[in-house]
């Protein structure tokens, strides 16, 4: 593997995680070569990126045409065509997953958006994947709501790797970490196996800072007295909820309950930290300040191009963490209710889920359309 800062980051025990894979990359030994020379070590399935490689090139045109012929509905077909790239970026990496002893080499796949609110439907649907993958560095991937969390102590029990997305704020934080030790703690009470069930629990730090700082803004236009403390709390607010998860996790897994899980093979639910899927220099910063021990990043490849271009590796993850805690104190004094802000931007979240899963239905049912169109000509 050559020399270069992602690689570096892995050193430290840090996973990196590409955040969509395409078709495309997977056939053209793309994404192998992130892996062999980048440190990659995970990927992740996007309905946002997914539309946009649906609009912008062929690479699942041939696969919608044909399940289109044999009468297979859209919905059917965006599920074939995601668990296919799962499956297969599932195998690529799990070259990775051996050599860690399960403890990353993971490839994770969503449930439905429209499930966010619903722990039967979410349940349902995570088997149903978890299945149909059929692998074992595969990771379900749910929503971090109160009702997701109650599908995660239950999917942890059967024995299910889960990603948690949508985590915004401390206490949904807590509850997730909760929620995850009861279902190891139920595995415990059964006698059952623990030694490569995973999870990480995944912020969303890009949408916490493009939440906050316009808020931040208009104090500061309403109040030219706050342009200076303004400023200095621009673009901080997302790190600094990441450090203070942290300094959770790090009281959370070396407690009593999780040490006596841990001599029964348990492993901690990983932190996972994301950007944007914005392409400018700044997203590579929440790489460069959250580098740490089991943890992840998992970004846009071009964010990660850029990391391994310019990054400085180094691990900052527990560094200056009064100093973070004091970001979201004085966002608070300044009048900004992070509890509430966290519940809107976990409700807004799901709905851009929903909104997305819905473009990326209606992108295919156009396809499918088109080719049985086609089909009737030729016919």
């Amino acid at each position: 593997m050559r020399d270069n800062a992602l690689v570096r980051v892995a050193g430290f025990g840090h996973g990196i995680w590409l955040d969509f894979v395409s078709r495309g990359m997977l056939v053209s030994g793309e994404l192998v070569s992130l892996i062999q020379e980048s440190g990659v070590s995970g990927v992740g399935s996007n309905l946002a990126a997914l539309a946009q490689a649906l609009a912008a090139g062929a690479d699942y045109a041939e696969d919608i045409a044909q399940l289109a012929r044999r009468g297979v509905s859209a919905p059917q077909i965006l599920d074939a065509l995601v668990v296919d790239d799962i499956r297969m970026s599932a195998d690529l990496l799990r070259p990775v997953y051996d050599r860690m002893d399960g403890r990353d080499g993971f490839a994770s796949i969503e449930v439905s958006p429209g499930l966010a609110q619903e722990c039967a439907g979410t349940l349902l649907e995570a088997r149903r994947l978890w299945e149909m993958v059929d692998r074992p560095n595969v990771m379900i991937g749910i929503a971090g709501t109160s009702q997701g969390l109650a599908a995660l102590r239950q999917l942890i029990r059967e024995g299910i790797n889960v990603r948690v997305n949508l985590l915004f704020g401390i206490p949904r934080y807590r509850a997730a970490a909760e929620a995850y030790l009861d279902g190891l703690s139920e595995r415990a009470a059964r006698g059952l196996p623990m030694e490569r069930i995973a999870s990480v629990a995944g912020f969303p730090l890009g949408l916490i800072d493009q939440a906050i700082d316009p808020m931040l803004a208009r104090l500061a236009e309403q109040d030219g007295r706050l342009t200076r403390v303004v400023a200095s709390l621009k673009g901080e607010s997302g790190i600094a909820c990441a450090k203070a998860a942290r300094r959770l996790y790090l009281d959370l897994f070396a407690d009593d309950r999780y040490l006596a899980l841990a001599a029964r093979g348990a492993r901690p639910q990983r932190l996972l930290w994301a950007g944007s899927r914005e392409t400018s220099p700044s997203q590579i910063r929440y790489i460069e300040a959250l580098i740490g021990a089991d943890s992840v990043t998992c970004a846009p490849l071009e964010t990660l191009t850029a990391y391994r271009e310019h990054g400085m590796a180094e691990p900052r993850l527990d560094h200056g963490v009064q100093e973070a805690l004091g970001v979201l104190s004085r966002v608070g004094e300044l009048g900004l209710d992070l509890n509430a802000i966290t519940r809107e931007l976990e409700d807004e979240g799901a709905r851009q889920q929903v909104r997305c899963y819905d473009r990326v239905l209606q992108s295919i049912e156009t396809r499918r359309e088109a080719a049985l169109r086609l089909g009737a000509v030729a016919s």
